[in-house]
């Protein structure tokens, strides 16, 4: 019987990371005190406009969830793929490396205009009243715990669905045999 297995880095594990990271966050808020909140808006047209307090508490919202260290996390895997492409060039590593810290500036922007981009996407899904809600349960000691928490929480979510999905796979091949066989079908 074939098993399937998952993990964090199978399945596109940084755009992954950023969907558990909002679902779980947005899903925590929901059971939370902020339930009587309304639902989340429609998606607005993609030219739709915000003030600047919307898209300020959006962001805010993207940093203390926990979204932004998805992008800090892939800027040394950026360099480490640079890296790699010259591994046979040993004698520029030294050059390339004072490159590369040259860089940092530059894509520390280019991280910034991602946390940007977030805020977009997620203040066309929440108005803004929301987004204030969300973000004090963010600056909160049980919003802090929650995102300090969340990566452990994460690991041990793709250790249960390695599992679940195994065991659920092999409950369904066998079902499937059992109820074939009774329509006179072996497989």
């Amino acid at each position: 019987m074939k098993s399937f297995s998952f993990n964090r880095f199978s399945v596109s594990g940084t755009a992954l990371g950023l969907a558990a990271t909002l679902s779980i966050a947005i899903g925590c808020l929901s059971l939370s005190s902020i339930a009587h909140a309304q639902q989340p808006a429609a998606p607005q047209a993609a030219a739709a406009t915000h003030t600047q307090s919307h898209l300020a508490a959006a962001r805010e919202v993207v940093v203390l969830s926990g979204m932004g260290r998805t992008f800090e996390g892939m800027l040394p895997t950026f360099g480490d793929q640079v890296r790699q492409n010259f591994i046979t060039r040993p004698e520029i590593s030294n050059d390339l490396n004072a490159v590369l810290d040259q860089l940092k500036p530059e894509l520390e922007q280019r991280k910034n205009e991602m946390l940007d981009t977030a805020a977009k996407i997620l203040a066309n899904r929440i108005n803004e009243e929301n987004l204030v809600q969300i973000r004090t349960f963010f600056q909160s000691t049980a919003g802090q715990q929650y995102v300090a928490t969340q990566p452990l929480v994460l690991d041990d979510l793709f250790a249960a669905l390695n599992t679940w999905v195994g065991d659920v796979s092999g409950f369904l091949i066998n079902r499937v045999r059992e109820e074939m066989r009774k329509k006179g079908h072996e497989i």
